[in-house]
């Protein structure tokens, strides 16, 4: 039987729901730790839900600015996109609750964690190899491969039989689940778990709809040191703020909405709808700043190894040692990738239009159609070509023979 349990925590039904189950179950205090990730809520409420519901230690904490700085912004080095299309919002929190959750619990002595995740998502996963990570030796409770609780009715029942209070919008079926951050939001299941009807409006909430976004192009300038944007229109922020800031740019424009059915890593495919706002306009600007200080050979092997970072951050390894020497060889691919980027923001698409840097590879002497005064001898390419040509000239003879011999 655990002494003490740490429990993430978010204030809803769900959770609220899995504190009451913990209390009854185990007989034991639970603490609550409840991270401000920028998820757009006021979490003031949360302190006095815990209190309501007997808890003695609350933890809710800011960590919007570790979270994009350690996290986000490492990520967003690497450009990492999970099967082409998923901007990872989620996958990338759980790493930095899990670690703050284990750090919480050597500070009150508990010997145990809990979270809220169904036993059908990747979040068990992240959470727990999150956890063990931290700690090799802590005890995990996950409610929803325990309990007999398998319905949002159950859900209702129990928190009316133990005094929790319930929302209004929280007793009928909630039409579909949703997780949000700085980076982003995502929604699922109930009205979104058929992939060939298309989401209803209502469902987004970081963006405006292509017809409602604005009427017209906004130009914007990301300056960029080391990888990471330092100023937006040359006003130096915190990395939040700069999320912060540029999700409002993507809001107006209806910029960054996916729908997509990804492959989990516990076997199943699921429908997602994701905003993420900010992170598409991030994203376009890494690369445009990349296509100038980026060596190809260092470019090209940067986009071999991406899909490999990104599925390690999906399934749940941010603290593997495979994701670390991936993160040193992207971070040190990164030492010139400092300028300046200049994107047009209009009607859902974000492009790069200009670019600018001190270390930047591209000579326009170089590649110009004018006289470039003997910058480059033209001639120098019948040598290269001929060499890259002698196997296509060495097969081509093989089956010039083998033709010749049917």
């Amino acid at each position: 039987m655990p002494k003490k349990i740490v429990l993430a925590y978010s204030g809803g039904l769900d959770t609220s729901v899995i504190l009451k189950w913990l209390q009854n179950k185990y007989e034991c205090p639970v603490v609550t730790f409840t991270a401000d990730l920028g998820q757009g809520e006021e979490l003031s409420p949360v302190r006095k839900k815990a209190e309501s519901l007997g808890v003695k230690e609350i933890f809710v904490e800011d960590l919007k600015e570790e979270f994009v700085k350690n996290y986000v912004f490492p990520m967003f080095r690497a450009n990492a996109i999970y099967e082409g299309s998923y901007y990872l919002g989620t996958a990338i929190a759980r790493p930095l609750i899990a670690k703050r959750q284990i750090e919480i619990a050597e500070e009150v002595g508990a010997d145990t964690v809990a979270h809220g995740a169904t036993g059908k998502g990747n979040d068990q996963v992240r959470f727990e190899l999150g956890y063990y990570a931290n700690n090799s030796k802590i005890n995990v409770i996950s409610p929803w491969r325990e309990w007999d609780l398998n319905s949002r009715k159950d859900l209702i029942n129990f928190a009316e039989k133990n005094q929790i209070s319930i929302p209004k919008d929280k007793r009928g079926e909630a039409p579909f689940s949703t997780d949000a951050n700085l980076l982003h939001t995502s929604s699922e299941g109930k009205i979104l778990e058929d992939p060939w009807v298309e989401a209803p409006e209502y469902v987004y909430s970081r963006t405006k709809s292509i017809d409602n976004s604005k009427n017209s192009p906004d130009e914007i300038i990301l300056s960029f040191k080391s990888g990471d944007v330092v100023a937006i229109n040359q006003k130096e922020l915190k990395p939040h703020e700069i999320l912060t800031e540029l999700n409002k740019y993507g809001f107006e424009h209806g910029i960054g909405r996916e729908d997509i059915v990804e492959n989990r890593f516990v076997g199943m495919k699921s429908r997602g709808i994701y905003e993420t706002p900010g992170g598409t306009i991030l994203l376009e600007a890494h690369r445009g700043i990349e296509q100038i200080t980026l060596d190809r050979g260092a470019a090209h092997l940067k986009d071999e190894l991406m899909p490999k970072y990104a599925e390690l951050i999906y399934n749940g390894f941010w603290y593997s040692p495979e994701r670390e020497m991936l993160q040193s060889l992207i971070d040190r691919s990164q030492k010139y990738v400092s300028g300046t980027v200049r994107l047009k923001l209009y009607k859902g698409s974000v492009n790069t239009v200009g670019r600018w840097s001190e270390y930047s590879l591209y000579s326009e002497k170089h590649v110009t159609f004018e006289d470039d005064a003997g910058a480059y001898d033209q001639n120098d390419a019948a040598g290269f070509i001929q060499l890259n040509a002698l196997r296509l000239k060495l097969l081509a003879n093989q089956k010039l023979k083998k033709n010749k011999g049917t």
